[in-house]
């Protein structure tokens, strides 16, 4: 989907026209919009449509990509912020710590990350103080559950690599709930910090060495945008992973769990409308998912030679056959 199409879908888009309505007879407000993936990703592209605004009428957006790369992230967010909009919308721990670091002064909005007090985004979560706010994709005890699901759709799970850029996600949050996980499951924790395509291969290939090889891919910027490498090397090396995002079972992934990002937009629609309304980032609490979803691929599950189980079939909000 290009830069266009995507305009055109927030202006069409009905689901939030609450922004529009807001603003009638009102001047013209800029909102900024910094996603750190590529342009041709649907599920940010469409989740951000459903917002409703109403692009050259009374709000006009900057939507700037930065497909993965930390340094464009940075970058972008420099360009942003010197367009002095009314507030930003962005998405991912990597890309609220570049715009942090460029104001603290207008009010930014996320829709992901992980736990934003114990990262470091906002003092509180019912006051956050500064000038952001917004709702975390993820909680740090999500690093257990991904791992408990890996046990039971691989039984035979000895050994689990959690694998993670530490340059674009604060990775090590998920590490105390998923050793615990590991322990009580008796699985062999493995810590696989990853910067580039060569060492996603590396880590795999040692994972498929040896049967009980399993994968945790942690959520950051980085994972998303080289996902197809990962699934990819996963296949080849006979590897079930689990991920925290669903467009990674719908590519080929064994199984997903993790928030309905639509619905964080969504949320996040609404701190944006009262933002351009006159309210302050700081009365507005952070705040945590309440809805999930999981996906499981049960061609990806066949190719591996699993058989998918009832108890997770039965919870499972998409099944791809």
């Amino acid at each position: 989907m290009k830069r266009r199409t995507f305009i055109a879908g927030l202006g069409s888009a009905a689901a939030w026209p609450v922004v529009a309505r807001a603003q009638q007879g009102d001047r013209v407000r800029r909102i900024g919009v910094l996603m750190p993936f590529e342009e041709s990703d649907p599920a940010f592209a469409q989740a951000l449509a459903d917002l409703g605004w109403t692009d050259g009428r009374n709000v006009r957006m900057d939507v700037r990509w930065g497909g993965g790369d930390i340094n464009k992230i940075r970058a972008l967010a420099h360009e942003l912020v010197g367009l002095q909009p009314d507030t930003i919308l962005t998405n991912s721990f990597a890309a609220i710590v570049a715009l942090q670091r460029e104001t603290r002064t207008i009010p930014i909005v996320f829709t992901g990350g992980t736990d934003p007090v114990a990262s470091g985004i906002v003092a509180r979560l019912d006051r956050p103080s500064g000038n952001i706010t917004g709702f975390a994709a993820r909680e740090a005890s999500l690093g257990g559950k991904w791992l408990e699901l890996l046990s039971e759709i691989a039984p035979g799970l000895k050994r689990a690599a959690f694998m993670f850029n530490p340059d674009a996600s604060p990775g090590s949050l998920f590490l105390p709930s998923l050793e615990t996980a590991a322990q009580s499951l008796s699985v062999a924790p493995i810590i696989a910090p990853v910067h580039s395509d060569v060492e996603i291969e590396t880590a795999i290939n040692a994972l498929g060495r040896e049967a009980g090889g399993g994968l945790v891919v942690m959520p950051d910027a980085f994972s998303i945008e080289h996902r197809a490498s990962i699934i990819s090397a996963a296949a080849r090396n006979n590897v079930p992973a689990v991920y925290a995002q669903s467009y990674y079972a719908r590519d080929g992934g064994l199984l997903s769990y993790g928030p309905d990002v639509v619905d964080l937009y969504r949320h996040a629609a609404s701190y944006v409308d009262r933002i351009l309304r006159g309210a302050k980032t700081g009365e507005l609490p952070a705040q945590f998912p309440t809805k999930f979803e999981m996906v499981v691929n049960l061609k990806t599950a066949k190719a591996l030679g699993l058989t998918v189980p009832q108890s997770i079939l039965l919870r499972a909000d998409e099944v791809i056959e």
